[in-house]
This record gives C-alpha cells, sequence and structure tokens, in this order.
C-alpha cells in the first residue's frame, strides 16, 4: 500500500525497469502460429483459439454511412476481467497489476487483478497460470460486488464480450510482485494520468456499487474544483435505489431507438472487403484511414509466455469520446447518444455524446460530422471539466488512444431536434451500466472516470496538473521503452 501517490509512481517506474519488453512491428505473413488462409486472406491462429480476423459487410438505416465492409476481429470467447477489493481499516483497497501488452503505446499500464482470455486462463499457450485467477471462478465464498458480461469495441470487434467482475474479499491475499493495492482516491488520481489505467480497468471500475463507501471522511469542495465533486454528492457511499419511474423513461427512449433502426452484418471473405488492400505485410484502407492490421513479435518477461507474435489493429488518428454535461433543476446530467457499431449484439448501444476519430471526418461538410464534434473541439477549456488521454485495449489494438473528456454546457443548450440523444443523470446511466449490452465500453470508460475522479495528490510529486482541465501528465507517458518499429 501507498501512502502517498508519489510512492505509487516510484513503483510503477521500478515495474517498468524491472522487466525486458520488446515489441518490433512485422509484417503478417511472418507471424509464428499464424496463418493467412490462401482463398481469403483470413488470419488465424493454428490453434483456432485466441481470435481470427476476417470480414464483415454492414448495412443500416441509422448514422451518416448506410453501408460499408471492413476487416474484424471475430473472438467469440469471453475471457475475465476482475477486480479484488479488500478493506484496510475499513477502507476498500483494490487489487491492481501492472501489465504488458504489446499495443500499449508505453508498454506497461495498470491493469486489473485477472486480464485474460479464455484461451489464456485455459492455458492455450502453454505458459503460465493466471494469478488470482481462483477467486473469480466458481464457486465462491466471497461477496460479489459486480459481475456482468459487457460488450467491447463494437467498431472492431464482431459480439465480443468480457466478464468484468469486482470480487470483495476478508481473507488475506498474498501480493504476488507485479502487483499493488490502491485506494478509491488514489485510483481517481491516475485516472488522471495519460495512458496510464488501462482499458481493461476502466470497465471494471464503471460497475462499481454506488452503494459502496470508501470509508474515508468528506473532503471539502476546492474553489480550484468548481463543484465538480458535487457531480455525485449525495450518491456515493449510500444506497441509491433506482425506481421504476426513474429507469423507466431512459428505457423506453432506448427500446424505441433499437426499434427504429436496422442492423445488417453478413461474414465475407477478407480478400472480398471494399476499398481495402489485403497485402502479405498488412491491410490497410485505400485512402490511408479508419485502421490497418498490422504484425507485431512481441518479448515481455512478465507475461505467462515470454515471447510471441500476433497481428493488431492500428488506428489511423487519435479518437475523442466526450460527454455533454448540464445542471438541470438541481442535477447533473450527461448527454447520452444511441450509436450504431458494426460488430455489437444489439442495433445500439448507449454511448458518449461524442465517439469518433476526428482524421476521418476532415474536410467533410457539417451535415457530414458527428453531432456535437465540432462543440466539443472548439470548447473553451473554462468548459472542459474533465480532460484526459487513454489508450484502449492493448492486446488487440496498437497505440489506440482516444482523448476522454466532459464539457460543460448550459441547461438550454439545444438538442431537441435529435431523437437519438438524450439526457441522463449520473446514477441512471451507471445503473444501466450494470447490465450487458446497454452501456458501451467507451462511455463505461468515461463513467468511471467520472465516478472515480479525485483532488489532485497532496504531495504533488510526479504528475503535472493543468489548473484549468484537471488534466494529468506523467513523466514516462510517451517514453515507449523498449519499442521499435
Amino acid at each position: 500500500m501507498f501512502s502517498r501517490i508519489a510512492e505509487f509512481h516510484d513503483w510503477f517506474e521500478q515495474e517498468h525497469t524491472a522487466h525486458s519488453f520488446r515489441v518490433t512491428v512485422a509484417p503478417l505473413d511472418s507471424l509464428e502460429g499464424w496463418s493467412i488462409d490462401p482463398e481469403t486472406s483470413a488470419i488465424t491462429h493454428r490453434s483456432g483459439k485466441f481470435f481470427t480476423i476476417d470480414g464483415l459487410e454492414v448495412q443500416t438505416n441509422h448514422g451518416l454511412v448506410e453501408s460499408w465492409s471492413q476487416p474484424i476481429i471475430d473472438q467469440p470467447e469471453s475471457g475475465i476481467l476482475g477486480i479484488l477489493v479488500r478493506r484496510f481499516g475499513g477502507v476498500p483497497h483494490f487489487l491492481m497489476q501492472a501489465k504488458m501488452e504489446p499495443g500499449n503505446i508505453n508498454l506497461l499500464q495498470l491493469s486489473p487483478t485477472v486480464q485474460a482470455t479464455k484461451s489464456n486462463y485455459t492455458r492455450v499457450h502453454g505458459g503460465r497460470s493466471v494469478p488470482y485467477l481462483e477467486y473469480f471462478m466458481a464457486p465462491r465464498r466471497s461477496r460479489v460486488l459486480s459481475d456482468v458480461l459487457q460488450s467491447e469495441q463494437g467498431a472492431w470487434f464482431l459480439h465480443k464480450r468480457n466478464r468484468n467482475m469486482i470480487i470483495e474479499v476478508t481473507e488475506d491475499v498474498p501480493l504476488r510482485p507485479g502487483f499493488c493495492w490502491l485506494t478509491r482516491d488514489q485510483l481517481g488520481a491516475l485516472l488522471k494520468v495519460d495512458n496510464l489505467v488501462n482499458m481493461d480497468s476502466r470497465t471494471v471500475l464503471a460497475g462499481y456499487p454506488f452503494s459502496e463507501h470508501d470509508g474515508s471522511p468528506e473532503r471539502p469542495v476546492s474553489a480550484r474544483d468548481g463543484g465538480f465533486h458535487q457531480l455525485l454528492a449525495g450518491y456515493e457511499g449510500r444506497p441509491v435505489t433506482m425506481s421504476h419511474r426513474d429507469i423507466a423513461e431512459p428505457l423506453s427512449w432506448f427500446t424505441e431507438v433499437k426499434t427504429r433502426y436496422d442492423l445488417r452484418r453478413r461474414r465475407v471473405p477478407l480478400n472480398q472487403v471494399k476499398n481495402w488492400i489485403c497485402g502479405p505485410d498488412r491491410i490497410t484502407h485505400e485512402l490511408g484511414r479508419y485502421f490497418s492490421v498490422i504484425g507485431v513479435h512481441v518479448e515481455a518477461g512478465s507475461r505467462e509466455v515470454s515471447r510471441w507474435s500476433q497481428p493488431l489493429l492500428a488506428p489511423v488518428g487519435q479518437g475523442v469520446v466526450a460527454f455533454l454535461l448540464r445542471r438541470h433543476r438541481g442535477e447533473h446530467q450527461l448527454l447520452v447518444q444511441a450509436r450504431t457499431q458494426a460488430g455489437t449484439f444489439d442495433v445500439v448501444e448507449m454511448a458518449p455524446t461524442v465517439q469518433c476519430s476526428p482524421d476521418n471526418y476532415r474536410g467533410l461538410p457539417e451535415h457530414r460530422r458527428p453531432p456535437f464534434l465540432d462543440h466539443v473541439l472548439a470548447a473553451p477549456r473554462r468548459r472542459i471539466r474533465f480532460d484526459v488521454v487513454h489508450s484502449e485495449e492493448g492486446g488487440r489494438f496498437y497505440h489506440a488512444t482516444n482523448r476522454y473528456l466532459i464539457v460543460e454546457v448550459d441547461d438550454d443548450f439545444p438538442t431537441v431536434d435529435r431523437p437519438d440523444f438524450t439526457w441522463m443523470t449520473i446514477p441512471q446511466l451507471a445503473e444501466l451500466a450494470r447490465y450487458g449490452n446497454y452501456v458501451n465500453v467507451e462511455a463505461r470508460n468515461l463513467l468511471a472516470c467520472l465516478r472515480f475522479h479525485s483532488e489532485p495528490s497532496e504531495d504533488g510529486e510526479g504528475a503535472g496538473v493543468d489548473p484549468h482541465t484537471e488534466r494529468v501528465t506523467h513523466a514516462n507517458d510517451h517514453a515507449g521503452l523498449g519499442l521499435s518499429t
């Protein structure tokens, strides 16, 4: 446990230097254990496990584009993303690990206690077992705080879900190398550091119950904060009972949107995906947009297997994930979007107000750009209440980052002509995030940042704070140690 946040940064830096990490970009046809089908160009693993990269054709009457085709990751198995919680002195502590993933922009990031695909925890790779897995496998004697199958990035995965779990234990838990206990406030501070707390941690933390008190005394709201902590005042640390009336209206809106639109998908050979170029080195879009599929060779002494090769999806440009926030009738509300993506289970999921890669819309007229994107990008600093760059899942995506923002607007901000958008309170969205296929992974990630938001550390070491946006950067965020391309 760390008494000061600077102690965590020292520990994390030691973890970074204690192991040898190396990721080298390589041609797809050179990946050991993987093969490219000579007839379809589909990329598969020799075990038949892990995942496949194939082609998908999409048709929908929702969104800016009615039809398209693309490569997509097909990973039908569900993994486990789990965090252990234990109280020390009445204060909940979360067991996190420093985990290397080949696609992370800085390789090492803060991960859940367990982060493993089914192929990994059943040891298809023949490597070491997954630490702490036994706490998340039935039968369990521990207290389940959250357990739900949650969707992942629908733009890049086909029907991908992982089991998100938070388990509270009371017995002693042996602390293994590479793991640490962190309080809620410490996690809140680290969630404001660029590329530190990974996507899997954020999606799990979004499911932490409102009713779990952190065991610490209430902290006064600082003048510098401008009232941001009051977003959750009166919610956190006590039971929040959502009545039928509280949840009926957003559920009715969501059901109406789902029945209004259609989404049809058809598997196609990868080499027949329109406007994409399948080569032995990589797969790219003919306009250089969206993403590419690349290969990497990996060396990681701290992983269950020390060497392997794999494909990764590499997005073009940094994305933007943003909620608009307003105060209405005494409550803070978020503007939620119903969003259709290629690989989701249902027609739509609840998404942030803005979720896109701006580079894909550069030069297009306003009516062909995502709603509210220009408002978010042009927001004055005094309106930006949260601003951080986070990485997406480093086990499948290469240097995929999004800028996560919360932008405050006036109560009368015009949205009435946008039936695909609705205002929700934070408890409403958090309640819906307890169930699968309702709230998408990007919205859950931003919800976790909001709910774990905390004051900057008093010591101020290891981080620099922008007093206007509260964005925090760490000295090693973009070091890229051990990375070659």
